[in-house]
């Protein structure tokens, strides 16, 4: 009877053991394994705790606000819950982030290159929070997930409208920064602007470039904007946040014509801004939030988007030609083919 029952149980764990390794056996032919590596994907969208970081007000016209307008359609869109902090100083970057790290968010956004250091510092003592900048470059980490929109192809369609408009072929630029994207984007916008202007047959056609070393000093932008204009400058094209704001007052006031980059900049002064390069960072916004939500904006990469995805458009002012037009037309139809190479125009 002993030995009738030791021969059952064993018929038995032979059994089992056989139906485990089957079900082994068809999850390995199925060929379906986790991605360990996705930092979402299992949850809702509404059920991820997403914020985004701004180094300055949703209402600045410029930069924060184009971002603020990202963050809103991917809510709508997606049906995200994603909060914001605006005007977070440069000594709270690091702060920020760890305090949403602490309280467990799952995506912590910042826009803004200047934020890939304090990222970089803050990610590795948080692995299950993932962390995205907006215009970043540095991906040094699983989850360091940059985005970066390639801002020198918004500029090359900027120059196209800066070449065509100005009177007397002297272009000023203002940057918040000088750092790498900064000095890409201003350079691919000088040397084209001041080529076609040279096309258009205007001789000694040059551009001058400063830096602001800020992004919200408006009398800062407003002092420099005038002075560049009193040099001779007729046409400015700014990239500095709220800096370009005073720049735009010292247009105004001395009659230069300003092109508007980031956001659309031409209700600021209508008579003034004669065009903007608007960045469509609600497409933008949505496209890699939804990555995220799927569980596929991997770290350890910068995720890019330009002309080619349809991220930058141009807005123009009443006093802009068709044949203007025509011509940043050309220039996108041209760079999706591939007919242009940008790369002529960054600084070695």
């Amino acid at each position: 009877m002993k030995k009738r029952m030791i021969r059952l149980l064993s018929l038995i764990l032979v059994l089992m053991i056989g139906l485990g390794i089957a079900a082994c056996d068809k999850s390995k032919d199925s060929g379906e394994k986790p991605d360990e590596s996705a930092p979402a994907g299992d949850k809702a969208a509404a059920d991820y705790k997403i914020v985004l970081i701004l180094p300055g007000p949703i209402n600045d016209q410029s930069w924060n606000a184009t971002n603020y307008a990202g963050l809103v359609a991917c809510n709508e869109q997606l049906g995200t819950n994603i909060e914001y902090v605006e005007n977070v100083k440069s000594s709270d970057y690091e702060s920020t982030f760890r305090e949403y790290a602490e309280r467990k968010y799952d995506l912590v956004m910042a826009a803004g290159t200047q934020f890939d250091e304090p990222a970089a510092a803050v990610a590795p003592n948080y692995p299950d929070t993932t962390f995205c900048v907006v215009n970043g470059s540095k991906a040094d980490g699983n989850n360091v997930a940059p985005i970066f929109p390639k801002e020198y192809e918004a500029s090359y369609l900027a120059s196209v409208i800066a070449g065509n408009v100005s009177e007397n072929g002297n272009f000023a630029t203002i940057g918040g920064f000088p750092n790498e994207p900064m000095e890409k984007l201003l350079s691919v916008y000088e040397k084209h602007a001041v080529e076609i202007a040279t096309e258009r047959g205007i001789a000694d056609a040059k551009a001058t470039r400063a830096y602001a070393n800020s992004w919200d000093d408006v009398a800062l932008g407003k002092q420099m904007a005038a002075q560049m204009i009193d040099n001779g400058a007729d046409t400015l094209f700014v990239y500095a946040n709220e800096v370009g704001l005073g720049s735009i007052e010292a247009a105004k006031e001395k009659g230069a014509k300003f092109i508007g980059f980031s956001s659309d900049q031409n209700s600021v002064a209508p008579e003034t801004v004669v065009a903007s390069v608007v960045f469509d960072f609600e497409t933008f916004y949505v496209w890699a939030v939804d990555q995220y939500v799927k569980g596929t904006l991997s770290g350890n990469k910068v995720h890019e988007a330009g002309i080619k995805e349809g991220i930058f458009k141009p807005v123009y002012g009443p006093d802009i030609s068709d044949e203007v037009k025509t011509a940043v037309e050309t220039a996108i139809d041209d760079y999706k083919a591939g007919k242009t190479d940008l790369s002529k125009y960054f600084d070695e």
